[in-house]
């Protein structure tokens, strides 16, 4: 059996990670990844990666099926592509306590030729990153093109993505939805991250998105709901998701979460969509995160 190393201790593989305190400790370590990162070079996005290290911890440590092993195609496993690029530090830091990079990586976060850019890239061959999403709107149309590739080549495995309700404010998004329905691209699930947050503001304020879930119904999608900051609910929520999945439509999961979740005076508001914290938020942060698995 293959084993790797998450911080400073070695865990089973990423399939056998069972127990929910195992997955709880995890995401509090993620939280702590994403608060050091940001604040060690002043710069990047920490409210809606603290919302959604739940998910990131779910997703890659108990639901999807994957490889450490990366190779770019992809086939024979689960593919994720992340479409709000800007919540970098809570993908790279999931990727690394997988294994997929070593966790020590994490220090050259947005650092002068880091492989860990602020916003993902290809051309830096990072293990786990297979599209480039700096620009918001587009993760959408790359999953539905992914999963369309993997019918073709005969590939029963899921493809999942992720993707900001602000996000949501690019028209790209409505043809991609449009046409997955229409091509009966049923072995997608498509999350959105509703936080209600957007960097100038409330998505109320900005743009109202209105009714998210009669507006994927009438586009012909499957859609189901889950508390993203609630790590039973997540892993019942996309395991829930998979059982609706080869049923002719596409499936959504309209995924609450809460803007800076588990730094109490982070939630909730915009304000930390994309600033970092000084040297003494940045303490106060982690005294409200035990350090779980050994910070890198």
């Amino acid at each position: 059996m293959m084993l790797f190393r998450v911080g400073l201790r070695i865990v089973k593989p990423i399939q056998q990670i069972n127990r929910m305190q195992n997955l709880k400790d995890i995401a509090t370590q993620i939280r702590r990844d994403i608060v050091r990162m940001v604040h060690g070079v002043q710069s990047g996005h920490p409210g809606g990666s603290l919302g959604c290290a739940d998910f990131f911890t779910a997703l890659y440590f108990k639901v999807m099926k994957h490889q450490t092993a990366f190779t770019m195609d992809g086939i024979g496993e689960d593919l994720f592509f992340l479409s709000n690029g800007h919540i970098s530090p809570v993908y790279y830091s999931a990727l690394a306590r997988s294994g997929y990079f070593p966790v020590t990586e994490l220090s050259t976060f947005r650092k002068l030729n880091t492989r860990l850019q602020g916003h993902p890239t290809t051309h830096e061959h990072l293990p786990g990153v297979r599209m480039a999403s700096g620009s918001l709107g587009q993760g959408m149309s790359v999953a539905i093109g992914a999963a369309l590739a993997k019918k073709l080549n005969n590939d029963n495995n899921t493809v999942y993505s992720l993707h900001g309700d602000g996000e949501l404010d690019e028209g790209q998004n409505w043809e991609a939805i449009l046409f997955a329905a229409h091509k009966k691209v049923d072995n997608l699930i498509a999350t959105i991250d509703c936080n209600g947050q957007q960097i100038d503001g409330s998505t109320k304020d900005v743009l109202s998105l209105g009714n998210l879930k009669a507006k994927f119904e009438a586009f012909d999608w499957t859609v189901t709901e889950m508390d993203g900051n609630d790590m039973d609910a997540v892993v019942a929520g996309l395991e829930k998701a998979k059982s609706l999945l080869s049923k002719g439509k596409p499936v959504v999961i309209l995924m609450k979460t809460e803007m800076g979740k588990g730094i109490d005076f982070m939630e909730g508001t915009h304000e930390w969509h994309g600033i970092a914290p000084n040297d003494e938020q940045l303490k106060r942060a982690l005294d409200q995160l035990p350090e779980t698995l050994g910070d890198y």
